[in-house]
């Protein structure tokens, strides 16, 4: 008998920048905080927690870097137990293909379900958001966009 299939949450897109650009806009603090974060306490190092303030109010997580390989593949923890994996592919060495896989979600199957849609869903705007900041050198505010309305339905 196969085993179960967890859910997992797979985002990927095409972003026409070079990928040591596309890279380094997951590790770097002033990057992140540019298309995806408030705050961050310092860059991605193997080994090392940092603290990502969210856009939404009050969304604070400890991330801890499990593995970089730089322009390749960045994996991470999150506090809660699941990973996010970035990968990234050149494209006629101007264009980077980056993907997302996020796993490890908890609870029910429906509720681990609920998770991976949500996350698809989150990674989607911040994929979409860095694409808009790389290609035409300003952030859309998809994801403070996102944010806002989150905020608003919790109210």
């Amino acid at each position: 008998m196969e085993p179960k299939k967890m859910p997992q949450a797979t985002v990927k897109t095409l972003i026409r920048a070079e990928v040591g650009k596309v890279y380094e806009a997951f590790v770097k603090p002033e990057m992140l905080s540019r298309f995806w974060l408030n705050a961050v306490s310092g860059p991605l190092e193997v080994g090392k927690t940092v603290t990502w303030e969210f856009m939404v109010a009050g969304i604070v997580d400890q991330v801890t870097a499990l593995e970089l390989i730089p322009n390749q593949k960045i994996k991470i923890a999150f506090s809660d137990s699941t990973t996010a994996e970035w990968r990234f592919d050149v494209i006629d060495s101007v264009y980077t293909v980056v993907s997302v896989v996020n796993t490890g979600f908890s609870g029910s199957l429906d509720e681990q379900m609920e998770q991976a849609l949500n996350s698809v869903e989150g990674f989607t705007w911040v994929l979409a958001d860095l694409k808009t900041l790389l290609e035409l050198g300003k952030s859309a505010g998809i994801v403070k966009d996102k944010a806002w309305l989150i905020e608003k339905s919790m109210q």
